[in-house]
């Protein structure tokens, strides 16, 4: 009775026009109908991945281990052998023994998918997916070729013809870099799509055109990989505007960063946001220590940073948002201070509010350190030119007292021999020979005193002297708009002579010549030698002396400047020294023509010989 029942019901499942096929938890089948059997051929007993599909192991997509936990499933499966699709209902069947067996009834829906996909596939719908946008839409297969593309796509890569754009090979004829097409299905298969994935394509000339690829993949009925579809967006101009903001952020560094003053600028909350390299060398930190790490007001002096805020908002010193000049005194990192000139402002957005300040410091050391040098050899100077005229004004008046005081001491010596010692007169004679005597001894001291001891003179390189001096100079006469010519003669032999004497002569002609070009001009020193002496010429091109003066310019006292500093010594001091040194001063000068001073001194060869032998 059973043996009926049973045949009948395989009869009535061979009569179904769905395939059916059951099979155990080890995947080997028990049942298959005559639609089955049609399709795959006779396999009971063999395992389902054989007969099915032809493999050697379970099916990648196989679903049975849900359907042997008791699951009910419906899906669709492709079968590449026979090239046929179906809409798969898979059931769990408890045997008498308590296992679990798998009933699949395979309905062929081949027909059906092939029509939809051809409904898919209508050039229509195509049309109305993609020709009308305006970036680049293509659909492409795994391997490399275009299956369609818009027009959008055409006219951005330069290619006449879709026909022409689907010959092409993807990998070698648009990917600039062959390696970014590798990359991108790398990334497209991981994840199933890329978006906004920046990549280099070649246009039809071969020129590089940066684009956007936005894409999906495109799967077959199995799950396979068919190709990929999506949407290319030309990044010409986006990249161009970003090159030009690149070169534009890059030129506005390299400025801030070769500036040779300190530029810093910080946040309306204090945090700095710019710390070129002069800020560094100057202040003794880095950019990485302050750029986002440090507050500014840690940088200025305690107060003073509120107080450079209140005067930018200030209308008094520039314009409200400005600060024209300010003398600043920091800290640098290492205790040392540092002495300059400060100028800021504050930025604004477009609306007018405050964002941010910038401040440019000026070093001043230098130049400070540079003055106060200067003001000190001046003084000096001075100094010595007052001391000079004295000695020599006191050595005229000693010199000149002197032989009508030897005149009073002889007579008197005469008058004693005249009168007794007994008498009084001669003691009042004696008394006033003795003042007489005391008074010699007083101007012999001052004659002493007014003739001091030279300086030891020895060997002196004039060029080296002069090439000091001008470098001492150099930055002052700059800033007066003065610019300076040397022309040193090579080979020139030494004098002797004292070096200080020397450079107060180089200093004071150098001075004379700033002073008589106040808008600027040239300043022209030059050496060489003519027989046994080295002639020294300082010219200038300012306002030159009047003939009436040119006799006059070396007496003591003698000026023609306002300033109630010159007293009239400095030439004649100049021309007192020279000529100690056995050497002249001559001059050359037309009024509004400039002026040249030629300094003589002599070549002792034998001196100099004998001091190169020892």
């Amino acid at each position: 009775m059973v043996d009926k029942v049973s045949q009948r019901l395989i009869s009535v499942l061979d009569a179904i026009k769905d395939g059916i096929y059951i099979i155990d938890s080890d995947y080997t089948l028990e049942f298959m109908n005559k639609a089955i059997i049609r399709d795959f051929g006779e396999g009971i007993g063999k395992k389902c991945y054989r007969v099915i599909n032809n493999l050697d192991d379970i099916c990648p997509w196989c679903r049975a281990k849900e359907v042997f936990k008791g699951e009910t499933l419906r899906w669709e499966h492709h079968v590449p052998n026979i090239d046929k699709t179906y809409d798969l209902l898979e059931h769990p069947l408890e045997n008498t023994d308590g296992t679990i067996s798998k009933l699949s009834i395979c309905r062929d829906i081949t027909q059906r998918r092939k029509r939809e996909e051809k409904i898919k596939a209508s050039e229509e719908d195509y049309r109305r997916l993609f020709e009308h946008v305006g970036c680049g839409v293509y659909i492409s297969s795994k391997k490399g070729k275009f299956l369609n593309a818009n027009q959008a796509a055409l006219d951005m890569l330069n290619y006449g013809s879709k026909e022409e754009f689907l010959k092409i090979d993807i990998t070698k004829d648009l990917y600039l870099r062959p390696i970014d097409r590798r990359k991108f299905q790398d990334m497209i298969e991981r994840d199933g799509n890329v978006i906004d994935y920046e990549v280099d394509f070649k246009r039809k000339d071969g020129s590089p055109i940066p684009v956007l690829l936005t894409s999906h993949v495109r799967y077959d009925q199995q799950g396979n990989v068919l190709g990929y579809e999506g949407i290319i967006v030309d990044q010409s101009h986006r990249k161009q505007m970003e090159k030009k903001l690149r070169e534009a952020h890059d030129f506005f560094n390299m400025i801030i960063q070769s500036s040779p003053n300190a530029i810093m600028a910080a946040d309306m909350k204090g945090n700095i946001s710019i710390w070129n390299r002069a800020s560094e060398e100057t202040l003794g930190y880095k950019s990485e220590e302050t750029i986002g790490r440090m507050n500014i007001t840690n940088i200025y002096p305690e107060g003073v940073a509120k107080e450079i805020m209140e005067m930018m908002r200030s209308p008094e010193y520039g314009g409200v948002g400005k600060l024209r000049s300010y003398p600043m005194v920091y800290v640098r990192r290492d205790g040392k201070i540092v002495e300059g000139n400060l100028s800021a402002a504050i930025i604004y957005d477009a609306k007018g509010k405050e964002v941010a300040s910038v401040g440019i410091f000026v070093d001043l050391e230098e130049r400070l350190e540079m003055e106060r040098k200067l003001r000190q050899t001046q003084e000096q100077l001075l100094q010595s030119e007052k001391l000079a005229a004295m000695g020599r004004l006191t050595s005229q008046i000693a010199h000149e007292l002197n032989n009508p005081l030897y005149g009073i001491m002889n007579t008197l010596e005469l008058m004693k021999t005249e009168i007794p010692p007994e008498s009084k007169r001669r003691r009042i004679l004696e008394m006033a020979l003795s003042e007489t005597v005391r008074l010699t001894e007083m101007l012999r001291k001052m004659l002493s005193f007014s003739r001091p001891d030279e300086e030891e003179r020895q060997p002196a390189d004039i060029n080296n002297i002069l090439d000091e001096i001008l470098l001492l100079h150099e930055k002052q006469l700059r800033e007066h708009s003065i610019r300076i010519i040397s022309s040193f003669a090579e080979g020139l032999g030494m004098v002797y002579a004292s070096k200080n004497q020397l450079r107060q002569v180089f200093l004071n002609m150098i001075s004379n010549a700033r002073d008589a070009m106040p808008e600027g001009g040239a300043l022209t020193v030059t050496t060489r030698a003519e027989e046994d002496n080295v002639h020294i010429e300082v010219s200038d091109t300012g306002m030159g002396i009047r003939k009436e003066n040119l006799n006059k310019i070396f007496d003591t006292f003698f000026t023609t400047k306002d300033s109630i500093k010159d007293v009239g010594l400095g030439l004649s001091v100049c021309y007192g020294f020279i000529k100690e040194h056995g050497g002249d001063i001559k001059v050359k000068s037309e009024w509004g023509s400039g002026t040249t001073f030629t300094i003589i001194l002599p070549m002792p060869k034998e001196r100099a010989e004998e001091e190169t032998s020892n």
